[in-house]
């Protein structure tokens, strides 16, 4: 039975990302209108827009980039076919050994400074798009960080103890509003690692992807600190409930 057409290729839907993160924008708000992270997921939305943008025109050819490459290395093989032209009547002529080497080394000179300059233009493009996707992937790696730094102090009190000092964080929140806050937290670091995979789904470059899975390491592990508070947290409460 063969598979259906929408089923063959699944890839990331941009679109359906930003959706998600306007409902957990919506979400945070309505339950914790006046906290830092309620902020924090509305910058990630305000970020994500430019970020789908920038991911999706990655597969896109930049033809002034392409047009300018393609000009220069016209003109490079141009200047090779005179030089070939020039020392192949100076070579065709009356020369002692001394002049030959001499016209062979600055021959060969010319040839690799060409190509390097071949080489530069051919990688052109792919080194623009390589930049614009690094320089969004690091915006979305700095905001992770700020996420993370939400849930730094958001521990069950129990866990604090019940003596805190003059400098202890304050902890305001009941332990319902909590689970809440830290799963908030995780659900905004997997969004961000989602826009970040989108560069490497539409420039898969050996850099961006390697960025992008260390972001995705990064999202994850941050996820897995928040995961064991709300599993400690749930252990607690199911073991209240049953007393």
């Amino acid at each position: 039975m063969a598979r259906p057409p929408e089923l063959e290729t699944q890839t990331l839907d941009e679109r359906a990302i930003i959706r998600q993160l306007q409902a957990l924008r919506n979400r945070c708000a309505e339950r914790f209108p006046t906290r830092g992270l309620t902020q924090t997921i509305g910058h990630l939305l305000d970020m994500a827009h430019p970020a789908s943008r920038n991911a999706t025109s990655l597969r896109k050819t930049h033809w002034p980039l392409r047009i300018l490459s393609f000009a220069a290395i016209g003109t490079a093989i141009a200047g090779l076919m005179k030089v070939a032209e020039f020392y192949e009547i100076t070579l065709g002529g009356q020369s002692n050994a001394t002049e030959f080497t001499q016209a062979v080394e600055a021959a060969l000179n010319i040839i690799l400074l060409s190509g390097v300059f071949i080489v530069f233009f051919v990688t052109l493009e792919n080194r623009f798009k390589r930049t614009k996707a690094l320089n969004g992937l690091y915006k979305l790696r700095a905001i992770a960080h700020v996420i993370d730094m939400h849930q730094l102090t958001k521990d069950p009190g129990w866990v604090a103890g019940n003596q805190p000092t003059a400098s202890s964080p304050v902890r305001d929140l009941t332990d319902d509003q909590l689970l809440r806050y830290l799963d908030y937290c995780s659900e905004a670091l997997s969004l961000t690692g989602k826009l970040a995979a989108l560069y490497a789904q539409y420039f898969p470059d050996a850099t961006v992807v390697s960025a992008v899975n260390d972001i995705e390491e990064l999202t994850t592990n941050l996820s897995r600190k928040i995961w064991q508070k709300i599993m400690l947290l749930q252990t607690v409460k199911t073991g209240e409930m049953q007393l």
